[in-house]
């Protein structure tokens, strides 16, 4: 026998699956799709979950997960079809006019059933889907993960969102957004809405998330739309209520829809839509109407300022404080204003002064408020601090003490302040008004706080060496007239004053208090020493103030002219071998023109006590050489008092011109010309045993001691400039021109701001000086040469 072998290798198949695998398969699908039908019946209380689990676990045991995986898309897809057709579709809104609105007009009422019935929808679903993820919860273990495909609740969701939400066979998902968008907008025309059919609508939104993009059918579907409808709602009523409203009733209105987008959000929407919402009703209602709401006539900003509407400024406040430029506009508007009411008082006062301003006290003792300049000044800085009272307040009231406002503020106050050229003068001239004596009404703590306020002005004037000048003179005049309320009013003030100028202004101030403290004691010595004396005692009392000539302000003449009666100048003798016999190396300079005098003068109704300046003291010994009814000329009081003829006309025109005429001029008038003729005037009545004389301050005096003053502010200037250059070239060696210019402008703007043309000569002197040269081939650049 012939055999034959065979080359095929053998090969080695899987075994087919058994039709009884199959059937078994399909068994307990159809069991646990039968059981899905049910939970989706509301059944599910008729189904045994641990035999239901147990036969999707064998499924999946028996390699059959993708089959059951499959089974299960394809039953809640149908049920999903089903429940699209028979309950979601029937109950589409109708689409209708509706007076309110304003984007896809559909049914209020059909709107609110078809939400309500799409929430029991959504509700089942999930109930549903969490039953049918315990039945196959090792599907999901298994399967699902390995296999990559969402785990069944998850599959759930997208079924609904794909089969529901978004179907392609039915327009859901429109009359979802147009329902939603309508409810609210009811909701904003003041309508009752069932927000919790809303707010289920918008969680369901949230749940579902797009496969694609991983956003929120929410944010992607509905949050454009309605942000977008949002917008254009609040545009068209913005427009209607600028045009409606007055300002206060504008901003309450702006401020109530803000309040309900944020409930709104609380209480439905997403809180991702809360910051949207909130910039689109501050944008359509808040920044797009700023200048309107603020220059609303008789109900604008200004208005409320004028009429102290603080709440209505506090709203204001809080609402524009939300959008970019808001706090901008308000503070500009709010600085314009602060301006126009200054200049409306240095206006005002202008008019008023008619350029007749006392700078200095009256050498009568100050202090009279009669006078034109004393009390326009005095008007000017009470404006001024009203108006900072004003704001103050607004500031502390309405604008919860926002610094960048009050930065704004104190820059308005400094522009006009400056605009000013009389403001260091007219604050010094307040400040000496409350320092001195008889100010009726006022305790010292009163006045301690009106110069507080007084000094928040002083930091606004830039020309403060000015103000330092006025205030020294106006001081010595307060100590050598005793006018102050105390020594320790004046003190503080000169602490406060420290604290703004620094120790260099005050110590001359502490040094004319010195000098004052050792008259005093002087005088006590003096008075000792007259005791002891072998000579005859002066008949009359003779007080001395010794004056440091480095420590006070005013002009000192080395010998000023005046002839004292022969007992004065005894009692000045006297005081003079006295005070030259304890100091040596000192000289004495009698200052007639700084002097007062009480004299006791005897008229045919009665006596008077007069306090007169030292040269109508003069004046009136002279008339007791005089007969009754007997003159004195022009030309002998000069020739026998030898006084400045300036002092002179000056001071008989207070005693025969003014309120009180000790002496009688002929021929009348109010000018004082050589050739008049002086009476005592024996009928003189007063209905005060005390009078007082006040000295005449004339214009033309008046002018001429503030052209003194900036003669002398100017002078000092210059030193503090060159003093300030080489400093800084000191410290740096050598400095470019602009650079040089820039700095010592930044040193000296605490005390004033210089002219960059005073700066550039005060260089020229210091180069003329060999203090500076210019750098070798470059005239711009100095060096500082030690």
């Amino acid at each position: 026998m012939n055999s034959r072998r065979t080359n095929q290798k053998s090969r080695i198949k899987p075994p087919k699956k058994s039709n009884a695998a199959d059937s078994q398969f399909n068994d307990n699908w159809e069991r646990l799709a039968q059981a899905i039908r049910e939970i989706h019946k509301k059944n599910a209380s008729i189904l045994s979950f641990e035999e239901l689990y147990r036969n999707a676990y064998n499924m999946v045991l028996h390699k059959n997960g993708d089959k059951l995986y499959e089974g299960v898309k394809r039953v809640i897809t149908q049920h999903l079809e089903e429940v699209a057709v028979a309950q979601i579709v029937p109950n589409f809104p109708l689409s209708g006019a509706s007076s309110s609105s304003q984007t896809n007009p559909v049914n209020g009422v059909g709107g609110a059933n078809f939400l309500k019935v799409l929430k029991n929808v959504w509700e089942d679903h999930i109930t549903c889907m969490l039953m049918i993820r315990d039945i196959l919860m090792y599907m999901d273990r298994v399967y699902a993960k390995s296999a990559n495909v969402p785990p069944v609740y998850d599959l759930g969701l997208e079924l609904f969102r794909d089969t529901i939400v978004r179907s392609q066979k039915y327009p859901i998902q429109i009359h979802l957004l147009d329902v939603l968008l309508q409810q609210i907008l009811l909701e904003r025309e003041n309508e009752i809405i069932d927000r919790s059919s809303v707010k289920a609508s918008m969680d369901m939104l949230l749940e579902l998330v797009d496969a694609s993009t991983r956003e929120t059918v929410y944010s992607i579907d509905f949050e454009g739309r309605f942000l977008e409808t949002s917008a254009e709602y609040y545009r068209v009523e913005g427009q209607m209520l600028v045009g409606e409203c007055d300002a206060p009733e504008y901003m309450k209105k702006v401020e109530k829809r803000l309040i309900e987008e944020e409930q709104r959000v609380r209480h439905y929407l997403s809180q991702s839509t809360e910051q949207k919402i909130r910039s689109i009703v501050e944008e359509e209602l808040i920044s797009k109407h700023l200048k309107t709401v603020i220059d609303m006539e008789n109900s604008g900003l200004i208005p409320m300022l004028r009429n102290e509407k603080m709440d209505d400024l506090a709203r204001m406040y809080k609402l524009f404080g939300r959008v970019s430029q808001g706090h901008e506009e308000m503070k500009s508007a709010i600085s314009n204003y602060i301006r126009e009411l200054g200049k409306a008082i240095n206006e005002t006062v202008s008019s008023g002064s008619n350029n007749n301003i006392s700078t200095t006290s009256t050498d009568g003792g100050g202090g009279d408020k009669s006078q034109t300049g004393t009390s326009v000044a005095i008007r000017w800085v009470q404006e001024v601090l009203d108006l900072k009272d004003k704001f103050d307040k607004v500031q502390s009231l309405a604008l919860s003490n926002d610094k960048s406002f009050q930065t704004a503020f104190n820059e308005a106050f400094e522009y006009f302040i400056n605009k000013n050229p009389k403001s260091p003068e007219f604050i010094s001239l307040f400040i000496d008004d409350n320092l001195k004596k008889g100010l009726k009404g006022k305790t010292e703590e009163e006045v301690d706080s009106v110069l507080d306020k007084t000094i928040t002005l002083f930091r606004f004037i830039s020309e403060k060496d000015v103000f330092e000048r006025y205030y020294k003179q106006h001081l010595a005049k307060r100590l050598l007239l005793g006018r102050s309320v105390s020594d320790d009013a004046e003190r503080g003030m000169i602490g406060k004053l420290k604290i703004e100028c620094g120790y260099q202004f005050t110590s001359k101030l502490e040094g004319m208090f010195n000098d004052m403290r050792i008259s005093t004691d002087t005088m006590s010595d003096f008075k000792e020493y007259l005791d002891k004396s072998v000579l005859e005692r002066p008949k009359l009392d003779l007080n001395v103030t010794v004056l440091t000539s480095t420590f006070w302000p005013m002009n000192m003449p080395a010998s000023p002219r005046c002839n004292f009666p022969a007992e004065i100048t005894r009692a000045c003798e006297a005081f003079q071998r006295f005070y030259l016999g304890r100091h040596s190396g000192r000289r004495l300079t009698w200052q007639s023109n700084m002097g007062t005098a009480d004299i006791r003068a005897n008229f045919n109704s009665k006596k008077h006590e007069i306090n007169v300046s030292t040269y109508q003291m003069v004046i009136l010994l002279m008339f007791n050489d005089v007969p009754p009814g007997k003159d004195l000329s022009y030309e002998t009081i000069k020739g026998e008092s030898d006084i400045p003829e300036v002092d002179l006309k000056r001071n008989l025109q207070s005693l025969a011109c003014a309120k009180y005429k000790i002496l009688l001029k002929e021929p009348k008038g109010r000018e004082i010309n050589a050739g008049d003729k002086f009476y005592f005037n024996e009928d003189f009545t007063a209905p005060y045993q005390r009078i007082k004389i006040q000295t005449v301050a004339s214009k033309v005096e008046t002018e001429g001691e503030r052209k003194d003053t900036r003669e002398k502010v100017e002078e000092a200037r210059k030193h503090q400039t060159e003093a300030a250059i080489v400093r800084i070239m000191k410290d740096r060696k050598t400095m470019e021109h602009n650079l040089l210019i820039s700095e010592t402008t930044r040193q000296l703007q605490p005390r004033f701001t210089p002219n960059p043309a005073m700066i550039k000569k005060r260089i020229e002197a210091l180069i003329e000086r060999e203090y500076l040269e210019r750098a070798p081939g470059d005239r711009r650049v100095y060096n500082y040469l030690a």
